[in-house]
């Protein structure tokens, strides 16, 4: 019987999703599932939620519910982190405000940019203290991490720790999902083989039965056939020749090409969300309100099995039965043209022995080059958290593509010096 340690587990929404594709699988249905969160009352939701998401399935886990993480932690075989350091209310409202203030828009901020910077120093440290309580009370565990900025807190754990980390997203299987529907398509017929970074990984094939359907995607972006919404990464494939994973709201603000403020004419054609990020925190708030009637009912509550990958890779590791995900994981030689210690996402074989990811190669020149952008940010921003030197914040939004196209260097400068104030508390190494 495996124990399962959710931590940040007051993610409720999210955490539902987890506990209904764990437990909808026989081999796991009598799991331990430890669930950690500094909130009580969250924690309490979140508890509530796994007792009748058990009940649906037909499961009968052991449930425990602590705010302590080293409880959460003895003993576990997997560790889920979904944390959110500072919450929405402080620190996400505090990363869209106070750029907005220089005239720097941002749509999602979690992942690159400046709002990216911010949440992974707040981030790193916490994720440390949990490497460290991992190494006393369960170093075997592979850590399961939800948690974004992915690249950038995947290269700060295996950097600093023995911790075996592996970052787990769903915009490979996501956007394979969205493509097959744009092209009529079953999704469970599509083969793909994707590699990049996080967010900034790319399609290499994509094929139905065979045949390959880029040049079905590319006649669908001159006809302009795809949604409004997915405007910029259609765009993006027909200059770079591949398509892109993540989505096109996020996709726009890790480069320097389609926010600007002296071009509201860009904003409009390219359909970009400006602060999407928030908008959909409000709505999931508004959303678990209603949720939540639901589930204290005695209404049966129904789940679908979702797409993500850590009830794979358990079962995996659990049954021996194999199991092809995309994670993100060191390079170390997976893909040839990017920096061997950055964190790539690439397919990965789990089983009993554990996670093996695969080696790609080389990745077309164009591709490499424009991850390259990223990951400068991305090792600025890790050797700034793992050293606490103030003046690699700066360097690394200095480098930022997009903050770099709408801000000159003072700007940026104090930009960074009124984040650093606002979150105050959260970056104590940095005062």
């Amino acid at each position: 019987m495996a124990k399962i340690a959710f931590i940040g587990a007051g993610s409720t929404v999210f955490a539902r999703a987890l506990l209904n594709d764990l437990l909808s699988f026989p081999e796991l249905r009598d799991s331990t599932i430890a669930l950690m969160d500094i909130d009580p009352d969250r924690l309490n939701d979140t508890k509530m939620v796994t007792e009748r998401v058990a009940a649906a399935a037909n499961a009968v886990p052991v449930i425990e519910a602590t705010t302590d993480r080293r409880t959460a932690l003895a003993g576990a075989d997997y560790v889920i982190n979904m944390i959110q350091v500072g919450g929405y209310r402080p620190s996400t409202v505090i990363d869209f405000e106070t750029p907005k203030t220089y005239g720097l828009r941002q749509t999602i901020a979690d992942t690159l940019g400046i709002g990216g910077i911010m949440r992974a120093l707040r981030t790193i440290p916490v994720m440390l203290d949990l490497a460290r309580d991992m190494e006393d009370c369960c170093p075997d565990a592979p850590l399961l991490n939800y948690t974004n900025p992915m690249a950038m807190l995947t290269w700060a754990m295996t950097r600093a720790t023995p911790i075996t980390t592996v970052g787990l997203c769903h915009s490979v299987q996501g956007t394979a999902r969205d493509l097959a529907e744009v092209l009529d398509l079953p999704p469970a017929e599509i083969d793909y083989l994707c590699a990049g970074i996080n967010h900034l990984a790319f399609y290499l094939r994509f094929e139905h039965k065979g045949r390959d359907l880029y040049p079905e995607l590319r006649r669908v972006a001159a006809a302009g056939e795809y949604p409004a919404y997915e405007r910029v990464r259609f765009d993006v494939l027909q200059r770079m020749g591949y398509f892109v994973t993540e989505s096109s709201e996020h996709f726009a603000e890790y480069v320097p090409w389609f926010i600007k403020r002296d071009r509201p004419d860009l904003i409009e054609e390219f359909n970009i969300p400006l602060d999407e990020y928030p908008r959909r925190c409000e709505r999931q708030i508004t959303r678990w309100d209603g949720m939540r009637e639901r589930y204290e009912g005695a209404e049966p509550i129904e789940h679908k099995r979702t797409h993500e990958y850590a009830s794979q890779i358990i079962l995996g590791k659990e049954t021996g039965s194999p199991q092809v995900i995309y994670g993100n994981v060191p390079n170390h030689g997976l893909i040839e043209n990017l920096p061997d210690d950055c964190c790539v996402e690439v397919p990965i074989l789990v089983d009993r022995n554990g996670l093996q990811p695969t080696t790609v190669g080389s990745l077309p020149v164009q591709l490499a080059a424009l991850m390259q952008t990223n990951i400068n940010v991305q090792r600025l921003t890790v050797e700034a958290a793992l050293t606490s030197k103030r003046e690699h914040i700066y360097h690394a939004a200095m480098l930022d593509p997009h903050t770099a196209a709408e801000l000159d260097l003072d700007q940026i400068w104090h930009l960074v010096d009124d984040l650093i104030e606002a979150h105050g508390e959260y970056l104590p190494q940095y005062h």
